[in-house]
């Protein structure tokens, strides 16, 4: 193999690094979503892989907001506006997405909880977001939402303070094509 000139390397060093920028451009989204799942960052809720089992006699307040971006045709709304548990106490909600044009219409929500530093401790058992959900025309769904806060939560002193959380949750338009629409009726 013969030996490379250094304006070659040059050239090969600069291309290595658009190239690995390119790269990092592109991962840094999903990079960025790992990150904010992992440690609660910019209010970002926990995944749990089951519902808690332990639960500690303090009253906390998880409010619902519901929102739709620009360009979806929905009326999307969570079916109460709170709820009071207590830390730790497994809670169930429904939120109600209703297709208002005569198309289908597809749509993806993203969330997120408030205050911030509240993130890390309010823990989703299982919820539809980040899932396409694609409606009829005229066509209405209800989705849950299941959840607790973590009892860790009132030991944290950034946390000791919060009393209420609120649970938020924004539908986009999602124009991927899929193959079978899975569409549930309300019921």
């Amino acid at each position: 193999m013969p030996k490379l000139s250094r304006n070659d390397r040059v050239l090969v060093s600069c291309l290595a690094v658009v190239g690995g920028m390119v790269g990092l451009a592109y991962a840094s989204v999903p990079l960025y979503r790992l990150f904010c799942q992992v440690t609660g960052f910019g209010g970002t809720p926990q995944i749990a892989a089951a519902p808690s089992s332990m639960i500690v006699d303090r009253p906390i307040e998880v409010r619902f907001d519901a929102n739709v971006g620009q360009g979806l045709p929905w009326d999307f709304a969570p079916e109460r506006v709170s709820m009071n548990l207590r830390l730790g106490e497994n809670g169930l909600t429904h939120f109600r997405a209703h297709n208002l044009s005569r198309e289908r219409v597809a749509g993806t929500a993203t969330f997120n909880v408030t205050p911030a530093k509240a993130g890390q401790y309010f823990m989703k058992v299982q919820c539809f977001c980040f899932t396409r959900q694609e409606l009829t025309p005229g066509q209405a769904m209800d989705m849950g939402v299941s959840f607790y806060v973590d009892p860790a939560i009132a030991t944290d002193p950034e946390t000791k303070d919060v009393t209420a959380i609120t649970l938020s949750y924004t539908f986009f338009p999602d124009k991927t094509e899929t193959k079978t629409a899975a569409v549930v009726p309300a019921g």
